[in-house]
């Protein structure tokens, strides 16, 4: 089977630059406007993209002021761009940790009745420090605790889209028939977190279930994606680090008999790109010099469970000793082995590493020509470094304009990119196997 490059935009909605709010070239909408979601939903439609990929965060920032923020809900919003929408998928990010079972699966079933088969839901454990005290908890759970939520979490809310299968509705009038209630099933979960009877109150959408995309990059979560992620947002700075993780994941998932094409694996990508090379270095050369270093220190403390970073001069090179073990976080644990790993791979000072997440959080920055973007892309492609990329467009709508109507065309030049949607589902799109319902893993066990 011929491998196809995937490509999603991860939209926020002036841009992924912490400065992008304050460019002139980026959107003039209010964050809370859905016109700048629709307009950008729509450009990516036009490009013939997979999805657009909606993060989310269950605490306020501390940013003082200085950052952009009061984001929407994500399945709130999807569902507002699945009117104004046609093709392209829809993906949410929904917490394990901070749900439930019962509500979320409601949620994304309904989502995908009004998409017509194109949710997705990418499946997070929430790290954010404070986060516990929004929905009533003194403390937030350890890294390994999440995942044990989250593992009973899918157990639950699987169950629950599996309870009432499409075909148990029937709709016959003739007959005065609604549905089939022998196909209908409790599902009766009791596991160590979640409690849930069932079945759904909702029937049978498009997919069965949502495409599942999960983010996680830890033992732990690579674990749990080898057994339930169809999608992968993973992040890289380097193209080596993105081998090692495509190839873990691929055996991994091997070892549990899924095939390779089963799960999809997409780094994040921000590109600059310009006419020429000196046009695109400009682009994040203003975008850095609008931002200040005190956003990027509470950024970056947040990752590493609240370290503070303030007493480590700016631009002296980073040691080891400034910062704290990453293996004993228990926020956002893989991130912050990545963090200090490049910085002291490449000898950064503290004011160079903020900047390098400033623009895209520990993700891969590109910028250049269209054809020197579509070259990476497609060098990551060709070295399984990646099946294609979550694109992350540093200034919306201007760069995100240039990626689908400059490098978009040239991937399709190259017969690595679709030039029309084939199916109308997002599990088409990515070539995933239709899901059983429990009705057919019955009728065949």
């Amino acid at each position: 089977m011929t491998r196809e490059l995937h490509l999603n935009l991860f939209l926020m909605p002036r841009g992924h630059h912490e400065s992008a709010w304050r460019h002139p070239g980026s959107a003039p909408e209010r964050l809370t406007d859905l016109a700048l979601y629709a307009k950008a939903a729509r450009i990516a439609e036009d490009a013939k993209l997979d999805a657009v990929f909606l993060a989310d965060a269950l605490v306020a920032p501390a940013s003082g002021g200085l950052v952009a923020s009061g984001t929407l809900e994500p399945i709130t919003l999807l569902s507002a761009l699945a009117a104004v929408t046609e093709r392209i998928g829809l993906i949410g990010t929904a917490s394990t940790t901070y749900s439930l079972p019962y509500t979320l699966a409601r949620q994304f079933a309904t989502l995908d009745h009004l998409s017509n088969g194109r949710a997705g839901w990418n499946i997070v454990t929430s790290w954010a420090p404070q986060a516990g005290q929004n929905y009533g908890y003194d403390t937030e759970p350890g890294h390994a605790e999440r995942y044990r939520m989250a593992e009973d979490f899918m157990r639950a809310v699987d169950g629950l889209w599996r309870s009432w299968p499409a075909e148990a509705l029937l709709d016959d009038r003739a007959r005065g028939v609604w549905s089939d209630d022998s196909r209908i099933h409790p599902i009766n979960h009791r596991g160590p977190f979640h409690r849930t009877r069932g079945p759904l109150n909702v029937p049978g959408s498009p997919q069965a279930r949502p495409v599942y995309v999960q983010a996680g990059q830890s033992d732990d979560g690579r674990a749990f994606a080898s057994e339930w992620a169809e999608v992968i947002f993973t992040a890289h700075m380097a193209k080596d680090t993105a081998q090692a993780f495509y190839t873990d994941i691929k055996a991994r998932a091997a070892a549990r008999g899924r095939p390779p094409q089963a799960i999809a694996i997409l780094p994040g990508l921000s590109a600059a790109i310009g006419s020429t090379q000196a046009e695109a270095d400009r682009v994040f050369e203003e975008l850095d010099a609008l931002t200040a270093p005190e956003i990027g220190l509470t950024r970056l403390s947040a990752r590493f469970g609240g370290h503070d970073f303030t007493a480590v001069p700016l631009d002296r090179p980073l040691r080891a000793g400034d910062f704290p073990d990453p293996n004993q976080v228990e926020a956002s644990k893989s991130r912050a082995t990545g963090y200090a790993r490049t910085a002291l791979a490449e000898g950064l000072t503290l004011r160079q590493l903020l900047q390098r997440l400033a623009g895209a959080r520990g993700h891969l920055t590109v910028a250049g020509t269209p054809e020197r973007v579509a070259d990476v892309i497609q060098d990551w492609f060709d070295s399984r470094a990646a099946d294609g990329f979550n694109v992350m467009p540093p200034i919306i709508y201007q760069q995100l304009e240039l990626f689908a109507s400059e490098v978009v065309p040239i991937l399709q030049k190259r017969g690595l990119f679709r030039t029309e949607y084939r199916g109308r589902t997002l599990r088409e799109h990515f070539g995933l196997a239709p899901v059983e319902t429990e009705e057919r893993l019955t009728a065949t066990a």
